[in-house]
């Protein structure tokens, strides 16, 4: 039962951090129905932002601390967020009326973009992330093991969650994201300024995948290049079974992707780890393409 629980526990950490990022997959889906294929890459970015910030900040406050941690957090955040607004003014936003497949190849090109540039600019070799939050048993009860690390990332991903929330139910600019994600010709109509949504949409993604980035090299240390590939494919994975567009279900999706590749490594085969959720993938578009919490579209001919 110990060996469960803290499958159990490290499952519900990586789902934790896949869905942070697969909010960014489902908000832009949302709005522009398309697939950023380059949101794995912004996380990957954010990881790096936070290795180069962490040796200013602690020239300013006591490294590692909980205090410095959610400085580097929110600063790799904020520039992530600025970042995924000039990709999608640059990238995007010039081919919103062009068709559907000429973005998702644009998406593609600027993820081997931000990959190889990184190579580039990082160095291919990977990294050792510096240690930012301290780290301390909580609990330790015969084969169960319960650290800081853990505890931080659920309660920083629950904060978060409920931050945005609040931004997409009790806000002027979520009003107008759920209405440009209804019906966007009426939204214009009505005088919501599209580009400012969708920019902010961007970010408030992208701020998300950087966080997700910062939890993620804090538990597994060693960051490079292409670190986001594969978190990317499963947060995308996550965003489809929970139902694409659907926050809730995003979240839901990325909480399942990770305790069920977490038990099947533990207690089937460690092969089988990135392998189960390509698995779960098609499982769900051959029962229901709409996901867990998705809903059906009529599609009018």
């Amino acid at each position: 039962m110990s060996e469960f629980i803290q499958q159990l526990i490290n499952g519900l950490a990586l789902g934790s951090i896949l869905a942070l990022i697969a909010l960014g997959y489902t908000m832009v889906y949302g709005i522009l129905r398309f697939i950023n294929f380059a949101h794995g890459d912004i996380f990957m970015l954010g990881a790096f932002a936070g290795f180069y910030l962490a040796p200013k900040v602690a020239t300013v406050l006591p490294t590692p601390s909980i205090g410095s941690g959610l400085a580097v957090m929110g600063i790799s955040m904020a520039i992530c967020a600025g970042l995924g607004i000039v990709i999608e003014r640059l990238a995007y936003r010039p081919l919103r009326s062009r068709p559907k497949l000429t973005v998702l190849i644009t998406a593609i090109g600027v993820s081997l973009f931000l990959e190889y540039t990184g190579q580039f600019v990082f160095g291919a070799a990977p990294k050792k992330f510096p240690e930012i939050i301290p780290v301390y048993p909580i609990m330790k009860l015969g084969g169960l093991s319960v650290t800081s690390n853990q505890i931080i990332v659920l309660a920083v991903t629950l904060i978060l969650l409920l931050a945005l929330r609040f931004i997409v139910l009790k806000t002027k600019i979520g009003m107008a994201m759920r209405a440009l994600a209804f019906n966007p010709e009426a939204a214009a109509l009505m005088g919501i300024n599209t580009d400012v949504v969708i920019s902010f949409t961007f970010g408030l993604g992208s701020a998300l995948a950087a966080a997700a980035g910062i939890l993620f090299a804090v538990n597994y240390p060693a960051i490079d290049p292409l670190m986001g590939i594969l978190p990317g494919l499963k947060a995308f994975v996550a965003a489809v079974l929970g139902g694409i567009g659907n926050l809730p279900g995003a979240a839901l999706g990325g909480v399942i992707i990770g305790v069920t590749e977490t038990l099947v490594a533990g207690y089937i085969s460690s092969t089988y780890r990135d392998a189960i959720a390509f698995g779960i993938l098609i499982l769900i578009l051959l029962i229901k393409p709409s996901g867990l919490l998705g809903k059906k579209e009529i599609e009018k001919v």
